[in-house]
């Protein structure tokens, strides 16, 4: 016998208890996005390397290690997306639409990164993800990180806070990346081989780095707030104040960054507070949620300077958190103990679908066990079909008025 196929490493298949939590992951997405009138778009799993090579940056650990690319036959380089927001932003660009920003669009679906399997991260695995487009004023930041709150708050998902920070505008970003620059090289040798690798390419990148070798010197670096100009300093406050308003708990954190040259001001994650059952089940360093500004990569795409921020969120990640959700109760279930009534049941369900309630039908296997099949399936309402024009109906009381309207001859 030939050996069974097994699963691609980093791959999963979802069902039951797991399928319900995520679809209610995504359910709650997308009613969520509706409230803040953010519009759906669906983007192609694959695009040009050059799109994720460009936005994302040649020396990025995404790029350089963890893409999925390869080849068409007619030569061209295509990548299966290691994220969202390259796509968008090259949508946004190739597409005119630019002629509807400031532009809120909200999408979700698989993506592809070769990186060491581990709880909670796979090599396909989901994402949901919001994004504003054209909008460079403090209040988009706001809009999308109270849709993020809400979110979570509706997903049942508490003991979390909002971990935020400020990179500043262009020139307050310089000013602190030369700052950090001469600060590391002092202790150079002391630093841990990715963070001296990192001083030459991405020195903001030390800030967040959980060696213990770096972290001895991260607390007496250079911090953001000394290089801050008034505007910088401005659009941070109205972020907050906005944040205060909304209702939306928060705390700074300095040392939260963005490697890449077009990130700008709000950078932010929403990360378990210490001992919560959020950390229990990810652990407290795990981010949940996370974005920023990225008011440069319009340009890295050859498109005008646009303003931008968004955020994207793991649905395996936020599934977990939710935990396994049971299937539920059908409205009806029709058991035929007669096979003679099949047709007469079918008309039956048929009905009770027309008037939007759930329902099966049990119709197969020992007619004298088909009832205790509908049983165990916990339904609001059994109708069982008997012999001639016998029936019998149980379960909740409540429910079998609505099944009756649908049901007339059952009535």
């Amino acid at each position: 016998m030939a050996k069974t196929p097994q699963a691609i490493r980093g791959t999963q298949d979802i069902f039951g208890a797991e399928a319900e939590a995520f679809a209610f992951v995504v359910e709650t997405f997308e009613r969520v996005r509706k409230l803040y009138r953010f519009r759906r778009v669906e983007m192609p799993v694959f695009e040009k390397t050059e799109v994720f090579s460009r936005a994302i940056g040649e020396t990025t650990d995404v790029v350089s290690k963890e893409m999925y690319s390869f080849d068409d036959r007619g030569g061209e380089s295509l990548t299966l997306r290691p994220e969202f927001t390259a796509g968008i932003a090259r949508a946004f660009l190739s597409n005119g639409w630019q002629q509807h920003a400031p532009v809120k669009l909200a999408t979700h679906g698989p993506l592809f990164r070769y990186e060491r399997p581990q709880k909670g991260r796979y090599r396909q695995f989901h994402q949901i993800d919001a994004e504003i487009i054209g909008a460079g004023e403090p209040q988009a930041d706001v809009e999308l990180l109270a849709m993020a709150d809400q979110l979570l708050k509706e997903l049942g998902i508490t003991g979390v806070t909002l971990h935020l920070n400020t990179l500043g505008d262009g020139d307050s970003r310089e000013a602190w990346r030369a700052a950090l620059v001469d600060y590391f090289l002092g202790v150079k040798d002391e630093l841990s081989e990715d963070s001296q690798e990192r001083l030459e390419k991405n020195p903001l990148r030390i800030l967040d780095s959980k060696d213990r070798r770096d972290q001895k010197f991260v607390a007496d670096a250079p911090k953001i707030d000394q290089f801050l100009s008034d505007d910088a300093r401005a659009f941070f406050d109205a972020v907050t104040s906005g944040l205060d308003a909304a209702g939306v708990k928060w705390a700074r954190a300095e040392s939260l960054v963005r490697g890449l040259d077009y990130y700008r001001h709000t950078a932010f994650e929403f990360i378990p507070d210490e001992g919560s059952e959020a950390a229990g089940k990810l652990g407290s360093q795990s981010t949940i949620l996370g974005g920023g500004r990225y008011d440069g990569l319009m340009e890295s795409l050859g498109g005008a300077p646009t303003p931008a921020v968004g955020w994207a969120a793991g649905i395996e990640r936020l599934a977990m958190l939710v935990g396994e959700k049971a299937e539920p109760a059908a409205d009806v279930v029709i058991v035929v103990e007669h096979d003679a009534r099949i047709p007469e049941a079918v008309s039956a369900l048929k009905r009770a679908r027309d008037a939007g309630l759930s329902g099966e039908l049990i119709a197969s296997g020992s007619p004298r066990k088909r009832y205790d099949k509908a049983v165990k399936r916990s339904p609001k309402t059994i109708i069982s079909l008997k012999q001639d024009m016998e029936y019998s109906i149980s379960g909740d009381d409540e429910s079998n008025p609505q099944v009756l309207e649908t049901l007339p001859e059952y009535k």
